[in-house]
């Protein structure tokens, strides 16, 4: 199944379990600032253990993959797990939220819009920005996840709540590219 089919699914059994998500990653910045192809699907879940078996059996061999131990133990120790399209070979990663404060306030900040078709819980564009940037650094300087940022603060540029970024930029020790991305930023 497509992409966009398989986001549309993944939403839909989330939504009848009751897990609470937000949609992140390349998905979310597609949406918010200038979209692009990605292999995966990325999602922030707070999800149960009383509820794994509900996710486990919405989506069952042999159209999928998806590891009830693995689920598990991601769970328990508040990581992540993958689903796998076994027919595309589409992969969506569900991070588990964590107590992180930055993890609590931007699942806190999600909002609803719709994309590819799809009405879909989302990051805040903020929370995308600094999402894209803190994975910018911890990967060693990626340039894709920095452009991803800068394009969403590029297009969200009137509507962003700049003391939101400034706070959580100083917290999660991303000066150095927030002012990079600021000073390459083409505001209209």
């Amino acid at each position: 199944m497509s992409q966009p089919e398989l986001l549309r699914k993944v939403i839909a059994a989330l939504e009848r379990i009751g897990i609470e998500y937000m949609v992140t990653g390349s998905v979310a910045s597609s949406a918010q600032g200038e979209p692009r192809t990605t292999h995966d699907i990325d999602l922030l879940v707070a999800i149960e253990k009383t509820s794994v078996k509900a996710l486990i059996e919405a989506f069952p061999p042999p159209d999928f993959y998806l590891d009830e131990t693995s689920v598990n133990e991601a769970v328990a120790r508040r990581s992540s797990f993958n689903l796998l399209d076994a027919k595309e070979g589409t992969k969506v990663d569900f991070w588990i939220l964590t107590g992180d404060p930055f993890d609590r306030s931007r699942f806190s900040r999600k909002r609803s819009e719709e994309f590819l078709g799809i009405r879909m819980k989302v990051s805040s564009p903020e929370d995308t920005i600094l999402a894209k940037l803190w994975w910018a650094e911890k990967s060693g300087g990626s340039e894709k996840q920095f452009t991803d940022a800068l394009r969403v603060y590029e297009v969200q540029y009137e509507e962003l709540d700049k003391a939101y970024l400034a706070h959580w930029t100083e917290r999660l020790d991303l000066l150095e590219l927030w002012r990079r991305l600021q000073a390459e930023a083409e505001i209209i």
